[in-house]
């Protein structure tokens, strides 16, 4: 098997790539951003620009992988605010570029996952928190929005083209290395600065009341490999844990872990416009069809993410 990481140079696209190469044994190579440094051991990387549909085109008919992981993203919800339209070419047109690259192209027809989100769910049914796939959606914000229109089109061009596109969406994933712009890095990193001494010993925060599906990186790149191989076209696959954990909850434990006497202060700046309270995944239909599920526990992820943030401002 050979697969192509689309978008593999950022927090996710490298646990991926070393879990096709070390566990599955595949022929892997990624895709990344100019900027991005990668280096993983027996994986090629080459920069490309997705919203450039001749250089996508170039790269498949070279590389014509069996299987493509699409995980190049604007992936942050509140940039995605400040920027909807960038959010929209990225999510959107840039994943056109790679559909109609693939359907362009003659006696071609690679398996291709689709990484949406669980923010496509958005506001729940009144007493709704346990989503499946079925669940009816209702984006609440520039990125779910996006999100949304990706899968919306991967289920069109797999029935209308008969093409092998199975839809993910992907629910709060994290661990070490993860950017702080999300909550469990943020917090980490937080935390690991004032327990160096780097930084008044005030943690700034969002919402704490929101209660959300958190699943160890690890484990989540398991989930894809798994649905390559065993998921269905056209179909679309929550990941996630099954449970949701409060917000608060998470920070009560990293601030424990982190040894330092930490006050909370909420920072206005985190607070998002509009906020989902409690969402999690019903995962019945990924472990029905693949076999999967988590083996990492959170207070594990939460101490090596710290453990991560404690090495990385020690410098």
């Amino acid at each position: 098997m050979k697969a192509l990481i689309i978008g593999g140079g950022g927090f996710v696209g490298r646990y991926l790539a070393e879990h096709l190469i070390q566990n599955l044994g595949w022929d892997t190579v990624l895709t990344k951003l100019p900027s991005e440094q990668v280096e993983i051991e027996g994986c090629e990387a080459y920069n490309l620009d997705i919203l450039d549909k001749d250089a996508v085109e170039a790269l498949l008919v070279r590389q014509k992988p069996d299987a493509i992981l699409h995980l190049a993203a604007q992936s942050s919800v509140a940039y995605s605010w400040k920027n909807p339209q960038l959010t929209t070419d990225v999510n959107v047109h840039g994943c056109l570029n790679v559909l109609d690259a693939v359907r362009d192209m003659e006696n071609y027809a690679p398996k291709i996952l689709l990484i949406g989100s669980g923010e496509e769910y958005g506001a729940l049914p009144a007493g709704t928190s346990l989503v499946s796939e079925t669940t009816p959606v209702s984006p609440g914000n520039p990125y779910a929005i996006t999100k949304l229109t990706q899968t919306l089109f991967g289920q069109l061009y797999a029935k209308a083209y008969g093409m092998q596109i199975i839809m993910v969406r992907a629910f709060n994933h994290v661990g070490p290395g993860q950017a702080p712009q999300f909550v469990v890095s943020d917090f980490c990193k937080q935390a690991a600065e004032i327990a160096a001494g780097l930084r008044a010993p005030a943690m700034y925060v969002g919402n704490l009341s929101a209660a959300r599906d958190f699943t160890d990186v690890r484990d989540v790149v398991r989930a894809y490999g798994l649905l390559v191989q065993y998921g269905k076209a056209g179909e679309i696959y929550n990941v996630g844990s099954g449970k949701a954990v409060v917000v608060e909850d998470l920070l009560k434990q990293i601030i424990e872990k982190s040894g330092a006497k930490i006050t909370v202060e909420v920072d206005p700046a985190k607070l998002r416009p509009i906020e989902v309270p409690v969402i999690r995944a019903d995962i019945t239909k990924l472990q029905r069809d693949t076999g999967w599920k988590p083996e990492i526990t959170l207070e594990q992820t939460i101490k090596e993410t710290l453990a991560y943030w404690k090495a990385s401002v020690k410098g």
